[in-house]
């Protein structure tokens, strides 16, 4: 379960969405998210194409990182993702994003992040900068 902090900068922030297959990292920024709850991790399908294809071809095992950068906190999560293509949580990802690109993009579905097994958390306290 994710406590409020980390609601907090997942509903507040962007987030990266991290994925592998065949030894290929792919990562993409992602706007259309949100978190319910009970803690699930929620993202519109909109250019998710090598993101959907590593979720299936490796198990659904992804990253997500977001941080505030007004206080320098962040979260890392780890965990497993499914893919859905019918439902409310679709629905309102494809009218979340018509709205915003005027009916000229729709959500496909939705990864839906049912399982963290591991969370990271760091905060930044201090810059030193080194010049080589």
């Amino acid at each position: 379960m994710l406590n409020e902090n980390v609601k907090k900068v997942l509903k507040e922030s962007m987030w990266d969405l991290a994925t592998c297959a065949d030894n290929e990292p792919n990562v993409v920024p992602v706007a259309f998210k949100d978190v319910t709850d009970d803690g699930k991790l929620l993202v519109g399908d909109v250019f998710l194409e090598t993101t959907l294809k590593n979720i299936r071809e490796n198990g659904g095992k992804i990253a997500i990182s977001a941080y505030s950068a007004e206080n320098l906190e962040g979260y890392q999560i780890k965990g497993t993702a499914s893919y859905v293509t019918e439902g409310e949580v679709v629905a309102t990802f494809k009218a979340m994003v018509e709205k915003m690109f005027n009916g000229a993009a729709t959500a496909k579905g939705a990864p839906v992040f049912i399982r963290a097994w591991r969370s990271l958390f760091w905060k930044i306290t201090t810059h030193k900068f080194h010049s080589y």
